[in-house]
């Protein structure tokens, strides 16, 4: 079994190399007749929670670039907050703090303040390890050309006592210009993985570092963007690890096509070299995304499969093998959502932008920006949504039939699923459609 995976892996990578997909969304698995829900419905246990809602009195009633965290027990979210337009001059970074999952949550908090007319700052996400919180926050001063700037971190042992900032730097020693996305990924080797939009403007390129806080160390990948503009087409992108080989899948918004469609690139080295990107069969709204991993090494996709500018409603995508998603659920219906803003402001719209995840404890959290007021998350079950059984056997020949086991299930790769998985199955032998 073992070799037919590895066949199949190897089919799959010459198909990347003469420009095929890296990923295939199963047809009819988004319903784009249907503008509400996409025809899916919500997970068993599904939650969804503010942090934080603006008020009419509010000073800060513009939100954007959520992102979320768990450190020594606690919840921590960040996002770019202003008095009315997108990427004002006054844009600082805030935070909340919650220590009961999410129940409740701080007051916003600064994270890093604003530039004061030198500029603006915004929210870069963030890292942990056992004792020390990173959070990254994207320097945008006045006076570059072409739009763009540079990374800094702040770091805390208690995620309330936090150092000044301080620059992020590459394997040479010098400045990160360039903005961090907002989800680094600590990919299974411990490597971490991550892209930035260098300067002049914004030209995306994967970067990787083995600084297990991410402050240091960054190197650019081998990877080639398009685009002649001051931007590279492919922007904004997230990533997952491939379960039978390791391989990382980059997922970008694409800025500069024609079609509302999410482009991909593979890296087989762990990040240091990249196919080129190409479009995708899986629909996007060109916002920002997340992907990722579930324990069970279930690859997930979440945005805004609308294939329009849409970002509404909000779904995560899933696939046992990452490379043929086939089961998607419904976090937030399209009717949820006010059809606008409260509140007048630059750039503000009617929809779930932004979004990023995170895998804590049992959950999955999708946080976001409602029409850009409202810093809010989704929380889902892991076993609500995980495909991949627990415990994952060589290969199919180790089905068992005797009457006192339960008889275990397989995708055609030879993973063990559970459940939730529909597809063509096998179990016992024999091979069935689950639906």
């Amino acid at each position: 079994m073992k070799n037919i995976n590895t066949i199949i892996c190897l089919l799959f990578l010459s198909l990347q190399v003469m420009g095929q997909s890296p990923i295939i969304v199963a047809s009819g698995l988004f319903d784009s007749s249907d503008a509400n829900t996409l025809g899916l419905s919500k997970p068993e246990g599904l939650t969804t929670v503010s942090v934080y809602k603006p008020t009419v009195s509010s000073t800060y009633q513009f939100v954007n670039g959520v992102a979320m965290i768990e450190f020594k027990g606690a919840l921590y979210c960040m996002w770019q907050t202003s008095k009315t337009d997108e990427d004002a001059s006054e844009t600082w970074v805030a935070y909340a703090r919650s220590v009961n999952d999410g129940l409740t949550w701080s007051e916003p908090m600064v994270l890093c303040p604003s530039l004061e007319g030198s500029g603006y700052t915004s929210s870069g996400g963030w890292l942990s390890t056992s004792d020390m919180l990173i959070g990254f926050i994207n320097v945008w001063p006045t006076g570059i050309n072409s739009d763009g700037g540079y990374t800094q971190y702040v770091q805390s042992n208690d995620g309330v006592s936090w150092t000044s900032p301080q620059d992020v730097t590459m394997s040479d020693g010098s400045r990160l210009n360039g903005i961090f996305e907002q989800d680094p990924h600590v990919i299974s080797s411990g490597r971490i993985v991550n892209a930035a939009h260098f300067q002049p403007g914004l030209k995306v390129m994967p970067i990787y570092t083995d600084d297990p806080t991410g402050r240091s160390g960054w190197h650019k990948g081998n990877f080639a963007y398009s685009g002649t503009g001051t931007q590279s087409n492919e922007l904004e992108p997230s990533l997952f690890e491939r379960p039978s080989d390791k391989a990382l899948v980059m997922l970008f918004r694409d800025q500069g096509g024609s079609s509302y469609m999410r482009l991909a690139a593979v890296s087989e080295d762990q990040g240091e070299t990249w196919t080129n990107a190409v479009k995708t069969n899986y629909p996007d709204s060109r916002s920002k995304q997340s992907a990722g991993n579930l324990p069970d090494g279930t690859c997930f996709i979440s945005g805004n499969p609308t294939g329009n500018k849409n970002r509404k409603p909000l779904t995560v995508g899933l696939s046992a093998d990452g490379i043929t998603f086939d089961h998607a659920w419904l976090l937030r219906d399209a009717n949820e959502v006010a059809a606008g803003p409260r509140y007048s402001g630059k750039a503000k719209r009617s929809g779930y932008g932004y979004c990023k995840s995170l895998v804590a404890g049992d959950y999955l959290y999708v946080c976001y920006s409602t029409n850009k007021e409202d810093v809010e998350y989704s929380r889902v079950p892991l076993k609500s949504i995980a495909l991949i059984a627990p415990s994952k056997p060589t290969g199919i020949n180790e089905i068992s039939s005797s009457d006192n086991k339960t008889i275990k299930t397989y995708n055609l790769l030879g993973q063990q699923v559970n459940e939730n998985y529909r597809n063509i199955i096998i179990k016992n032998g024999k091979k069935y459609f689950k639906y």
